[in-house]
């Protein structure tokens, strides 16, 4: 028994100061209902909402019911709809789509929406995001994951020295690149070419955030972020929505041939969750990738695109090595050598990835499972990845130790 994706909806990413929470959701809302091919939600049964930095509006505790209010009053979605509010940082997208899959392969639920929609740029103060993001860290223990970081520090031979005029996701990203050129010899013009691929698949995405190409010395000429990592290799502060349907085998049986024909299934789904591991101990993502396959019957040679979680570049060259589409220590080498492009052996992240397409916090997943069902579909246009017919997503959030607090792996695939 499989759960299927009907509908897919999103905004474009971006600074979008005079948009509220409540008009992004519903942008992204009425587009995944109309590319289902639905007059309405009356049939949802389920909906799973996230967002992470909706306090800073004071609206907490009912995020989901107080953003979704107006649409079940004009009768978009049902009227005593339970909406059940979902947060994992970063992952938080995927964590709601995973719910969505769980409530129709249980029964429960016949037709689910999983919406996550995220603000972050405040013109008032462009950098008051990048304190929030310390929430998706331990604050029990500061001390405990500070002291791992200066470990890695001194492996490396390179500094740990947060600053207050960045994001500390950065600094933790930057040393892990720093550790990982330390003991595999990446470089940083690798990394470099990883971000200069995303900012040309990004061009090709209407929604992206940035839609300009970079060339690999362009990005390594940008302003130094932490470490290795310059600006353009690093995701910036936007804003967004992004939504899917989900439904039962049941459901997708009674709908018009032109909706069932696009239907994408869900073929596995897999989460773990982060611990403190030694620095060359395979992630968290690792786990869950082999999970995923393991449910798909399928393996890394399987698949044909992937959207991974580069908040920064280096992870995408690092999660290249943890999904199985390189060895250890070769990412950098495989990037560079053109097999993650679109016309490569595993292209990845063809939106444009999180460093051009966008990355607002809750969206983000959500935006993942997007692109790849575009491309299954045959519908990416200029960057379509030929004969996509399984993708995965890897969406990782928050931070314990040397690695997420969370991560998600979805593998999708097309029915013909």
């Amino acid at each position: 028994m499989y759960a299927y994706i009907i509908g897919i909806g999103t905004t474009p990413f971006g600074k979008a100061p005079d948009r509220d929470h409540r008009s992004l959701a519903r942008e992204a809302l009425v587009g995944a209902l109309g590319d289902a091919g639905l007059d309405d939600g009356q049939r949802i049964d389920q909906t799973f909402f996230g967002s992470t930095l909706m306090h800073r509006t004071g609206q907490t505790m009912i995020r989901g019911q107080a953003v979704l209010r107006e649409p079940m009053a004009e009768g978009i979605l049902p009227r005593r709809m339970p909406v059940l509010n979902v947060e994992g940082a970063c992952a938080t997208g995927s964590l709601a789509l995973q719910s969505a899959r769980t409530a129709v392969l249980a029964g429960n639920a016949d037709l689910a929406l999983a919406i996550g929609v995220e603000k972050m740029f405040d013109p008032a103060d462009p950098a008051a995001a990048l304190a929030e993001i310390a929430g998706g860290f331990d604050n029990f223990d500061v001390q405990a994951w500070h002291a791992e970081y200066a470990r890695a520090a001194q492996e490396s031979g390179h500094p740990w020295d947060p600053a207050p005029d960045r994001s500390v996701a950065m600094d933790t990203y930057g040393l892990q690149a720093a550790w990982h050129m330390h003991r595999y010899g990446t470089t940083q013009a690798q990394i470099a070419a990883a971000a200069a691929k995303s900012h040309r698949n990004g061009v090709l995405n209407p929604n992206a955030q940035y839609r300009f190409p970079m060339t690999t010395e362009q990005v390594l000429a940008d302003r130094p972020v932490s470490g290795p990592l310059t600006r353009a290799m690093c995701a910036p502060i936007g804003d967004g929505s992004a939504a899917a349907l989900v439904c039962s085998e049941a459901f997708l049986a009674e709908l018009p041939a032109a909706t069932r024909e696009r239907a994408i299934r869900i073929r596995a789904s897999a989460t773990t969750g982060g611990t403190f591991r030694g620095f060359d101990e395979p992630s968290l993502s690792r786990i869950a990738v082999e999970k995923a396959y393991a449910e798909a019957e399928v393996g890394p040679e399987d698949i044909d695109l992937a959207e991974v979680h580069d908040a920064t570049s280096f992870c995408e060259v690092y999660q290249a090595e943890m999904m199985h589409f390189c060895p250890e220590g070769k990412g950098g080498t495989y990037i560079q050598a053109g097999e993650t492009e679109i016309g490569g052996h595993h292209p990845m992240n063809t939106s444009g990835g999180l460093v051009s397409k966008g990355h607002p916090i809750a969206a983000t997943g959500l935006s993942m499972t997007h692109e790849v069902v575009t491309q299954l579909r045959g519908e990416a246009g200029e960057r379509q990845v030929r004969n996509a017919r399984i993708g995965l997503t890897e969406n990782g959030g928050g931070v314990i130790g040397f690695e997420e607090a969370v991560c998600v792996v979805n593998i999708l695939d097309r029915l013909s």
